[in-house]
């Protein structure tokens, strides 16, 4: 394993630890701020994920977003590839889905102009940490080639963390939400 490896692997175990602390101290309204910025672009084609285990929970928000426009959800098609969308109700039908996270089961595909995007840690300049895989950097990397895409990390703050184990393919958030306020990055 490599320095930067073997350091981000300590960085994700520690921010593994501080969002289970938030997650099982946490009581209801962890969205109401997520709510707040996407009414701000109602109609524009947004994507969220379902949550798994202790991450802060975004369907609320995003059910209300799909009442104004499309709502999709990433499916992982390959190891290594980016992400493709799949459109989401809150009453669509769900199944598992690679690694399981929850997907709709039928739909269309949309390309989403802002991504809500999961993350282990994350810094007050807009860097973020996930779990490796690295879907998010090559799904945000896509569609940023392809036009102005906002990434909006969605997380508990205690999640927040000071230097980051960063390399020049992870990408940046644009905004960062916590149940506790929005974090414009520095």
């Amino acid at each position: 394993m490599t320095d930067l490896a073997t350091i981000k692997t300590a960085a994700r175990k520690a921010a593994f630890a501080a969002r289970k602390s938030a997650f099982d101290a946490s009581r209801g309204a962890q969205s109401s701020y997520l709510s707040e910025v996407l009414a701000g672009y109602r109609g524009v084609p947004i994507a969220g994920y379902a949550p798994m285990r202790t991450e802060i929970n975004p369907l609320p928000a995003m059910a209300e977003a799909a009442a104004y426009g499309p709502v999709g959800m990433p499916v992982i098609k390959a190891a290594e590839t980016p992400l493709d969308f799949r459109e989401w109700t809150p009453d669509c039908s769900m199944i598992a889905g690679a690694f399981g996270a929850q997907i709709p089961e039928t739909g269309v595909w949309i390309e989403p102009e802002i991504l809500i995007v999961p993350l282990v840690a994350f810094d007050c300049k807009g860097g973020r940490l996930g779990y490796g895989g690295g879907f998010y950097d090559r799904t945000l990397e896509r569609l940023r080639a392809r036009r102005a895409t906002m990434a909006i990390g969605f997380a508990f703050s205690a999640q927040e963390q000071d230097n980051l184990p960063l390399e020049l393919t992870d990408q940046p958030l644009d905004l960062i939400v916590t149940e506790a306020g929005i974090i414009t990055p520095s």
